[in-house]
């Protein structure tokens, strides 16, 4: 009844309109796993520098993410600088992968068997690499991006014939199969084997869709958006995190799993870095979701 993630940790430095931070925690592996660790424990797998902050360090321990995954090395933490002009596209100012570059993801004893494993947004090879290392998992997911889509295309289709759910957002899936339409694109990724394709579609919601079964959810209203980096990751943590209470992926499972991920989006947009979905109690998120249910019922 865990959940392991591996991707990136790093700091951000973010612009909206709502103003801006320097060197904040980020990475998909840290929105992930903090989202996810109001549903089960979860463990990161990534890379930092001798310069990562130690209340970073500190804050995901006090939110209960393990850290037996993390590999410190000689240099600097990954770094990201963006800006938000629109709250839909993130404009990218700089990049420094630092010691990310050689990132070589390497499970340790306790993540080879756990209940979910998400593997976030980084190259296919690494994702081949970890799937190659795993004993025993019940849920197998990823993510990716357009750029891979692109670059590594042989390499993502092994990555999706081997996984149960694929997170995709809808320029994504449209981008993989070349079709316009979002339900046809991702019969084009099911038909590889993934039993799920979760398209997120922003603050128009999500949609779940396997062979047989379509759901829609939409996003929660939110009122002032603060950030938008890390909502995607936020949304997969949630879900997968959720799923790790459970042996099968029941359509009545994945509709709970997309409304709890929606109310992590949703609450992670509201502040900068993780600051929203850190502080928030369990409580409080069943409220959300159950309020969500009800709306659209």
């Amino acid at each position: 009844m865990s959940l392991v993630i591996v991707g990136s940790i790093g700091l951000d430095s973010v612009s909206t309109p709502q103003g801006g931070v320097n060197e904040v925690l980020g990475g998909s592996a840290v929105y992930g796993a903090v989202a996810g660790s109001h549903f089960c424990p979860t463990y990161i797998v990534g890379v930092v520098g001798t310069d990562f902050p130690m209340d970073s360090l500190k804050m995901l321990q006090d939110n209960g993410v393990n850290l037996d995954g993390l590999v410190y090395k000689e240099g600097k933490t990954f770094r990201w600088i963006g800006k938000y002009n629109t709250w839909n596209r993130a404009e990218t100012l700089r990049t420094d992968l630092n010691v990310f570059a050689d990132f070589s993801p390497e499970l340790p004893e306790s993540c080879k068997c756990c209940k979910s494993l998400l593997l976030a947004n980084i190259h296919p090879g690494l994702q081949l690499q970890v799937l190659n290392q795993i004993s025993s998992y019940s849920h197998l997911a990823c993510d990716t991006m357009n750029y891979w889509i692109s670059l590594c295309p042989d390499e993502l289709i092994q990555v999706l014939r081997r996984v149960d759910i694929v997170f995709m957002n809808e320029d994504e899936v449209r981008d993989w199969s070349g079709r316009r339409d979002i339900y046809s694109a991702a019969r084009d990724v099911l038909a590889l084997g993934p039993q799920w394709v979760i398209v997120k579609r922003g603050e128009y919601g999500s949609v779940a869709i396997s062979s047989e079964y379509k759901f829609f959810a939409p996003a929660y209203p939110v009122e002032k958006v603060c950030d938008p980096t890390g909502a995607g990751d936020s949304f997969a943590g949630a879900f997968m995190a959720y799923l790790a209470n459970f042996n099968l992926l029941k359509p009545a499972l994945i509709k709970e799993a997309v409304r709890y991920g929606t109310i992590l989006a949703a609450l992670n947009v509201q502040d900068f870095s993780v600051r929203s979905i850190s502080a928030i109690a369990r409580a409080e998120i069943d409220l959300l979701k159950d309020n969500l249910v009800k709306w659209t019922s």
